[in-house]
C-alpha cells in the first residue's frame, strides 16, 4: 500500500513526495525510543517474542522468550499475568500503573495492555505498551509534600499571629495603640516571610534578617548594626521567631536606646557552644548603650516586649534567653539548639 501526497506547483516550483508504509517501521522505531516508549509483544503462552525500547529497570539483558515471571517481581508480575490471560480471553484492553524498586529507589510505569488478533478476530498474542514516569510520579510526590508543608507553616504562622494579636492587646491600654503595634509586628513577621520564601523556604541568613528588621527604622542599617562572630543560617521556624525577636528590640532602641541617637550602634554578636556529649548550640547576643532608664521601664514587668523575648520565642525555639538591663548596657541573649540553625 502506497500513500501519496503531492505539493502543488508555486512559483516554478514542485515537490512530489511518496512514502511507503513499509518504510514508517524505522521512522517509528526511532520516534518511539525519542519519547521513551516500551513496546513488548508476548506470543499466547506470554513469551516475549520481540521487544522495542525494553525498559533497563525491568532487566538488562535479551527478554526474549521470557516471562514476565522472569524479569519482574512476583507481586507485579501476577498483576500483570492477570491482565494479559484476560486480554487474550476476552479480547479487551487494560491499563495499569506499576512500581518496579530500583537501586535505592522505585520506577513507575503506565502499561497498556492489548490483545493482538488475526484477521479472523483470534488472538495471537497480547501487546503491551509501557511508559515510564518515574519523573512525573516524584514531582507529584515533591508537590504533595510542599503542600503539606504550606498547610503546617500556614497553621503556625496564624497561630503564631493569634499569639501577637492577644499579648499585643494585653498591654496596649487604647485600640489606637493597638493597631501600631500590631501592625509593626505582622510587618516584621512579612518581612522574615518574604526571606524565607525566597529561599524556597529554607530559612535566613541572620545578618540579612537583622539588617532586614532594623532597616524598617534606620536610615542606615549597616552604620547601626556591628556583627561579630559568624552568621549561621535560620531554620524557616526559627528566621520568623528571631525576626520578631530583634523587631522588638529595634523598636526600642530606636525609642529609647542607641539607635535614637546620632551615631549610635548596637552588636550583634554569636557564639557556637558545644557540650559534653556533642550538642552544639548557638547563643545570640544583642548589645546596646543606653544611657538612660527609660528603656529599663518599658523592658521591666510583663510588657509585650519581654514576654516576647525571654518567653515566646526562647519557647518557640527550644531554647532559653536572658534580658538585662545594667549600668546603662542592654543586653538580650538568645541559646537555641542545633537544628534551628545550619553553620558552613
Amino acid at each position: 500500500m502506497t500513500i501519496s501526497r503531492r505539493i502543488d506547483k508555486k512559483d516554478g516550483i514542485g515537490v512530489g513526495l511518496d512514502v511507503k508504509r513499509a518504510d514508517l517501521g524505522p521512522s517509528l522505531i526511532r520516534a518511539i525510543g525519542n519519547i521513551g516508549v516500551s513496546v513488548i509483544y508476548q506470543g499466547l503462552d506470554l513469551r516475549i517474542i520481540w521487544s522495542q525500547n525494553f525498559p533497563e529497570a525491568w532487566s538488562d539483558g535479551d527478554p526474549t522468550n521470557a516471562t514476565d515471571g522472569d524479569f519482574l517481581p512476583q507481586a507485579v508480575a501476577e498483576q500483570l499475568i492477570e491482565l494479559k490471560t484476560r486480554a487474550i480471553d476476552r479480547l479487551n484492553s487494560s491499563r495499569i500503573e506499576i512500581s518496579i524498586p530500583f537501586g535505592n529507589g522505585a520506577r513507575w510505569f503506565d502499561i497498556w495492555i492489548d490483545a493482538d488478533t488475526d484477521s479472523a478476530g483470534n488472538a495471537r498474542g497480547v501487546i503491551t505498551t509501557a511508559i515510564e514516569t518515574t519523573d512525573q510520579k516524584r514531582r507529584e510526590q515533591t508537590l504533595r509534600a510542599l503542600l503539606r508543608e504550606v498547610s503546617h507553616r500556614s497553621k503556625n504562622l496564624l497561630s503564631i499571629i493569634q499569639s501577637i494579636a492577644t499579648q499585643t492587646g494585653r498591654y496596649s491600654g487604647t485600640i489606637d495603640n493597638f493597631m501600631v503595634r500590631f501592625r509593626g509586628r505582622l510587618q516584621s513577621m512579612a518581612s522574615s516571610q518574604d526571606l524565607v520564601t525566597l529561599s524556597n523556604w529554607r530559612g535566613a541568613d541572620l545578618r540579612e534578617l537583622v539588617v532586614g528588621q532594623v532597616a524598617r527604622y534606620s536610615q542606615d542599617p549597616n552604620a547601626a548594626i556591628r556583627f561579630e562572630g559568624e552568621m549561621p543560617w535560620l531554620s524557616p521556624n526559627a528566621a520568623l521567631h528571631i525576626g520578631l525577636a530583634f523587631h522588638e528590640l529595634a523598636v526600642n532602641s530606636v525609642s529609647y536606646g542607641a539607635l535614637s541617637r546620632p551615631g549610635g550602634f548596637v552588636t550583634v554578636s554569636t557564639d557556637l557552644i558545644e557540650q559534653d556529649n556533642g550538642s552544639v548550640f548557638l547563643s545570640l547576643a544583642w548589645s546596646e548603650l543606653i544611657g538612660t532608664s527609660e528603656l529599663d521601664q518599658a523592658l521591666s514587668g510583663k510588657s509585650f516586649s519581654s514576654v516576647t523575648l525571654e518567653r515566646i520565642v526562647p519557647t518557640s525555639l527550644n531554647g532559653s534567653a536572658t534580658l538585662e538591663f545594667v549600668n546603662g548596657q542592654l543586653e538580650y541573649k538568645l541559646v537555641i539548639p542545633h537544628g534551628q540553625f545550619e553553620v558552613d
